[in-house]
This record gives C-alpha cells, sequence and structure tokens, in this order.
C-alpha cells in the first residue's frame, strides 16, 4: 500500500497537499475509493481516498496503529565524513535499521572536507535519500539528515544522549558489555576512512563518551555504522 509522510493529519478534514497529492492522483493514477497509508507522528494511518481535487487528496481515516516498524529507543547516528558517494550508502542503510537522525561531522582525519554552503547542497539530497529509504522500510517517520558539525559540537550533543558511544579501533568495551536501553536515546559516534585521531579519542572520553570496540577486523567505515547500528536494535530489542 503506499506510504506518505505529513507532520500532522487534521483529524476533522484529512487531506494530502502538494507533490504528494500530485503524485497521487497524476503518477499512481489513484481514484476515489483506493486505499493509502498515512504516516504522521510515528502513527499509521489507514485512509480511503474520498475525493481528489486539482492539487488535493481528501481522505477518510479508517484505522490507527503506532508504526511497528520504530523503534522503541532514538538512535541518532554522528557519521565522520567519508570520500565521495560513501555517506548516501550509510543514510540510506541506517534509515532503514532504525536510526531516527544522522548528523554528519567534520573530524581531523576526513578526507573530504566540505565548507557548510557546498555541505547544505549535499544536505538536501541526503534527506531526500532518507525520505525514500522510509517509504521503502515502512518507517513511521522521516527521519532527520541533519547539518555538519564540529568534532566538539558532535560531542557536546552526544553528551546529551542517554547512552553515547563512540567507535574506536584502538580499543573499549565490546557491545555485550554495554547496558544498552530499551527505550530513551542512544547516540553513536563513527569516524571517516582514517578513524579517530588520538587527541579525539581523548577528548571523546573526557566528554563521557564510551568507546566501543567491534572486534580485529578493521572494517570500512561505510561498513562499521551499519554493524553498529545493527547490533544496538539487537541489544534494545529492536532485531
Amino acid at each position: 500500500m503506499p506510504r506518505f509522510f505529513l507532520p500532522a493529519l487534521d483529524p476533522v478534514q484529512p487531506v494530502i497537499t502538494g507533490e504528494d497529492a500530485h503524485h497521487i492522483g497524476f503518477s499512481l493514477r489513484m481514484r476515489p475509493g483506493e486505499q493509502l497509508t498515512v504516516c504522521a507522528g510515528g502513527v499509521d494511518y489507514d485512509c480511503r481516498i474520498r475525493e481528489i481535487t486539482g492539487d488535493c487528496v481528501y481522505l477518510e481515516v479508517q484505522g490507527q496503529a503506532p508504526c511497528a516498524a520504530e523503534p522503541t529507543v532514538a538512535l541518532t547516528l554522528y557519521q565522520a565524513l567519508p570520500k565521495t558517494d560513501k555517506l548516501e550508502q550509510i543514510v540510506q542503510k541506517a534509515v532503514e535499521l532504525g536510526a531516527a537522525r544522522i548528523v554528519p561531522v567534520l573530524t581531523r582525519r576526513c578526507i573530504s572536507r566540505p565548507d557548510p554552503g557546498q555541505f547544505s547542497k549535499k544536505q538536501q539530497r541526503l534527506q531526500k535519500i532518507a525520505h525514500a529509504a522510509a517509504k521503502q522500510a515502512g518507517r513511521g517517520i522521516i527521519p532527520e539528515v541533519g547539518g555538519m558539525l564540529t568534532f566538539s559540537q558532535a560531542l557536546e550533543e552526544l553528551g546529551g544522549q542517554q547512552l553515547p558511544v563512540m567507535l574506536y579501533e584502538a580499543g573499549g568495551v565490546s557491545m555485550s558489555q554495554l547496558t544498552v536501553p530499551r527505550t530513551g536515546s542512544i547516540g553513536v559516534l563513527v569516524g571517516s576512512e582514517g578513524g579517530f585521531d588520538p587527541e579525539e579519542a581523548a577528548q571523546a572520553r573526557l566528554a563521557g563518551i564510551q568507546p566501543v570496540w567491534l572486534g580485529p577486523r578493521i572494517l570500512r567505515c561505510e561498513t562499521a555504522p551499519l554493524t553498529a547500528l545493527s547490533l544496538l536494535m539487537y541489544l534494545s530489542g529492536n532485531l
């Protein structure tokens, strides 16, 4: 069944407008009486199309339930900028795995070093990738791709999470040693191709960030975050 996202759904006159309405009427060629799902605030609304008028699709809500695909934890991935299109792959798969937010971070060893203006254009494309991945995965929200942060800014945000961790190839506890919450917030910081500078790792420890080691094999920067997300989702009871 087609899925569409809205910030909120008006219970009195539920309606879809704009590009989605045009997509429903002209691209999908849907007609009154057909069914679709509206996702708003983590809730799935089963709807029937009542009327299509221009750029408005008027609906009748037939049922609602919390989205079963949404995790019980809000997991934010703080990803150091990798080269080329690797970030696009990371965003897509992180959304599929249940991340609530993806935040690009500029660290010392990042080879890709765009200025804020350059990255803002990239951010728009990444958000579209997150939107498409959320639809494909049956998510109840569209995870946000945040603006690029400095390492210090990322640590400040990360420190506010209920469980803040960083992947560090030079050592740390294993995932199985963590006390992973079943609800609440998790933040995980992952390096770029060169990992983290030792001074950055020390700075993270001082900020209360727990270093985590994924084992003796060195994973690529696009593999490590997906491994970490999979393990954290499993340990939090969401896989």
